[in-house]
């Protein structure tokens, strides 16, 4: 499974901008997929996750202002975020879910998103 994010970006407190994962391999539209980032000097942490029957899950920082869906079709997973804020800069990061191994496996390169205030 390869995973390839793209959208991340510099912007504004208080925009917008959606992030893409475009997956190939042939487990994405029956496995759980995840966003994930990670701010300098900080672990990495669970953004929002969207299960097979597209079930979400966010973190608190990020509810009402983020949502996470996925275009099985296109093999693509989505981060719309909105409202953005500074502390919401970090490396974002695209994850897949590994039925086998138990954890979210398989993980993109990550794409920057900058908020300034």
């Amino acid at each position: 499974v390869q995973l390839v994010e793209s959208g991340g970006d510099l912007v504004q407190a208080g925009g917008s901008l959606r992030l893409s994962c475009a997956a190939s391999g042939s487990i994405f539209s029956s496995t759980a997929m995840g966003w994930f980032r990670q701010a300098p000097g900080k672990e990495r942490e669970l953004v929002a996750t969207v299960t097979s029957s597209d079930s979400t899950r966010f973190a608190d920082s990020v509810k009402g202002r983020f949502t996470i869906s996925r275009d099985n079709a296109k093999n693509t997973l989505y981060l719309q975020m909105n409202s953005l804020k500074p502390e919401d800069t970090a490396m974002y990061y695209c994850a897949a879910y590994s039925e086998d191994v138990g954890e979210f496996h398989y993980w993109g390169q990550g794409t920057q998103v900058t908020v300034s205030s």
